[in-house]
């Protein structure tokens, strides 16, 4: 077997045509144009569900945390009240509009706006206003915290900004809530997190880990011999497969992947570790009921190296042998976005964990470097006007299929309509 007929029996092909996309060149206009930024927000991110985090942020009653959706010009705080609910609110007060809650997270059963003292409960309910007799005809059950559609999914909380949402959390899902339901997320309760602000349109971040065409040639010396091998040297993906406007991608990893001789503390830290692929932060061993799951490496491959669950528009959840991580990609402006990523790892045990934790925090730190410093070089070139079009091959359909769908939403009356329901 040659090397191109071996590639073609471990690569699905025509990926882009058989999910029914064009192959011509892609405008570039959703990139750079403020105009078309400004439809997003109102068509796309004010009617589609977003997730702002996990369940275990809120480990018990009490438990609260605050963010800013910037798309949204919206602070907001998420609570889980005395009865267990976990419900989101917009961090405002209704006397004079002063953020309510302060702290980042925490726990406690009410809060106080430290402008005029008026107190809510941690479910929202006004409970206390200072000289209350000296207002005018006061209705303290209208003045509470403003709630927000809120909903989760595998431990995964979304907010909805209409006050109705069009379509339910479930229905927006769709067979990609289904296909995924189920997993055993790992780790969920320890993790590594990482925050940036970054001078790029959001696609150009969420393109970014979107492709593994780019992983030889911006990651030589971190990942580019563990997703390429001589018989797939441009890491073509395995797999891709659509839900509407959510999708999978499987990427490529290399079996006979071995630390360099030269690496020794790479080679110390995965002697006898069977991590599946050394982005791994744990052993698969104990990890069966996560990886028999249907929805993991589908084709079973052992050419598998990870997956790419999105749920869209800005979460991607990456699925490897190791367990999960994820990115969400928050628009600030045209060509501004807030970017988070968060590694789910173990607690280790013993002394080769916590070394083997070491080298993998170490080495995603600097593959994560790599590409955001690339966002906005991409950014910049885009924004200079030489060319109205990019050119995206086969590998790339995830990027193809994401601009279809955004430019669905922005165009469509409803959300039915941009769902095709």
């Amino acid at each position: 077997m040659n090397e191109m007929t071996e590639l073609a029996s471990i690569c699905t092909s025509d990926l882009t045509q058989t999910a029914g996309l064009g192959t011509g060149p892609v405008s570039c206009e959703p990139y750079r144009s403020p105009a078309y930024f400004e439809r997003e927000r109102e068509n796309l991110f004010k009617r589609a569900w977003l997730t702002v985090g996990r369940v275990e942020q809120l480990p018990e009653k009490g438990s609260f945390f605050t963010k800013t959706i910037e798309i949204w010009n919206a602070p907001i705080v998420v609570t889980r009240g005395s009865d267990d609910r976990i419900q989101a609110f917009y961090n405002v007060c209704a006397h004079r509009g002063n953020q309510v809650v302060l702290t980042e997270r925490g726990r406690a059963s009410r809060f106080s706006c430290n402008y005029h003292n008026w107190v809510y409960r941690n479910d929202g309910s006004l409970m206390g206003v200072p000289d209350e007799a000296n207002f005018f005809d006061l209705d303290k059950k209208k003045c509470g915290l403003v709630p927000i559609a809120t909903d989760v999914w595998e431990g995964w909380i979304f907010l909805n900004h209409q006050k109705q949402p069009e379509v339910s959390l479930q229905e927006f899902l769709g067979d990609f809530g289904t296909r995924f339901a189920g997993v055993s997320w790992e780790n969920t309760d320890t993790s590594l997190y990482f925050e940036a602000h970054l001078d790029a349109n959001w696609k150009v971040l969420a393109d970014a880990f979107s492709e593994t065409y780019h992983i030889p040639s911006i990651h030589p010396a971190t990942i580019g011999k563990t997703f390429a091998s001589a018989v797939n040297p441009h890491s073509r993906p395995l797999d891709a497969r659509f839900w509407g406007p959510h999708r999978q991608f499987s990427t490529f990893g290399n079996p006979d992947y071995a630390p360099p001789e030269d690496a020794m503390v790479e080679k110390m830290a995965y002697a006898n570790r069977d991590t599946g692929n050394v982005l791994g932060a744990a052993e698969t061993a104990g990890m069966t009921e996560y990886l028999d799951h249907p929805a993991i490496n589908p084709k079973q491959s052992k050419h598998w190296a990870l997956d790419i669950a999105v749920a869209f528009p800005t979460l991607h959840i990456n699925l490897s042998p190791g367990g999960f991580w994820s990115h969400r990609f928050w628009p600030i402006s045209v060509n501004r976005t807030r970017w988070e990523a968060e590694f789910h790892v173990p607690k280790p045990l013993t002394g080769r964990e916590k070394l083997q934790q070491e080298l993998y925090i170490t080495r995603i730190a600097g593959i994560l470097l790599e590409d955001v410093t690339n966002t906005e070089r991409t950014q910049r070139g885009i924004e200079a006007g030489a060319y109205d079009t990019m050119q995206l091959q086969d590998g790339e359909v995830q990027i193809r299929h994401n601009l279809h769908h955004v430019d669905r939403w922005v165009n469509a009356r409803t959300v039915r309509e941009a769902l095709g329901i």
